[in-house]
């Protein structure tokens, strides 16, 4: 594996290009993890998202900040907005062709958008990254992901309200996270946020009643949901709306194109979109 970014100082147009071996034991043990029959050998298929397991971009503690991500404004692509909170909020995925378990990848991405904005609750930083993956010189997948950034919480301030997830399912299924299965996606990923696993810094530093479930997890779990009942996908996007907790049970569900993750209160945690091929 190896990665080398284009520009010194984040910017928009900045580049950044990593390359992955693309293991296959990597993904078999995401399978084992999420309760899955671990198939996956040398020239399978990877399931959609699966590719949030490679292109790692490992820095030394130095490089890192408070939070456990790396540090903005520094050797990566995002700018330093000023907001120390970081949230996926989303992502849009066009899947051209299924990426291959044990075949060299290359991943490049773009800084399309950073920029400042005044939110219902104080000020935001809205960060766009896009990327695409080729395996042997084809485009496998184009994605677009959106990240939030955050002032501290204000513990006077009032909790925001959820929104309320719609009841019209027509297929559901029941998920719980455990914090293993959390520590162990945060290590599958080599995702440093310690809203994922160290409880003090979550409940005490950035204010959530306990670790948090990785929005991506969420949104992984929802990718394989869609391709079990409408088969192998073109398009995803999905939405975080209000963070799930480890100690929370939850269900995935679907009704049409829509899916959505309903927290055991009833709010909406998660939106999705899919299009099936074909």
């Amino acid at each position: 594996m190896s990665f080398e970014t284009t520009a010194s100082a984040p910017a928009a147009g900045s580049a950044q290009r990593l390359t992955d071996m693309m293991d296959p034991v990597r993904a078999a043990a995401f399978q084992t993890a999420l309760g899955l029959e671990p198939d996956i050998e040398t020239g399978s298929a990877l399931p959609p998202f699966f590719h949030q397991l490679y292109f790692w971009t490992p820095l030394p503690p130095e490089g890192l900040g408070r939070d456990g991500h790396p540090k903005v404004g520094g050797a990566g692509l995002i700018p330093d907005l000023g907001l120390p909170r970081r949230m996926w909020a989303g992502g849009r995925l066009r899947f051209e062709t299924p990426l291959r378990a044990g075949v060299p990848a290359e991943k490049t991405s773009v800084l399309e958008k950073a920029e400042g904005k005044a939110g219902r609750t104080g000020p935001l930083g809205v960060v766009t990254l896009r990327h695409e993956i080729r395996q042997e010189g084809r485009l496998c997948l184009s994605e677009w992901h959106d990240l939030v950034y955050r002032e501290d919480p204000d513990p006077a301030a009032p909790k925001p309200v959820p929104p309320v997830a719609r009841t019209d399912e027509t297929d559901v299924r029941e998920v719980s996270f455990s914090s293993t299965l959390l520590f162990r996606y945060s290590a599958l990923t080599f995702n440093g946020h310690r809203i994922h696993y160290d409880l003090d810094y979550a409940r005490d530093v950035e204010g959530y009643a306990g670790l948090v479930v990785h929005g991506p997890l969420l949104a992984q779990q929802l990718m394989l949901l869609a391709q079990e009942l409408m088969g192998t996908l073109a398009e995803f996007s999905f939405r975080a709306t209000s963070p799930l907790m480890h100690f929370e049970s939850a269900v995935l569900c679907r009704n049409g194109l829509d899916l959505w993750v309903r927290g055991p209160d009833g709010r909406q945690c998660m939106i999705a979109s899919a299009v099936p091929c074909g």
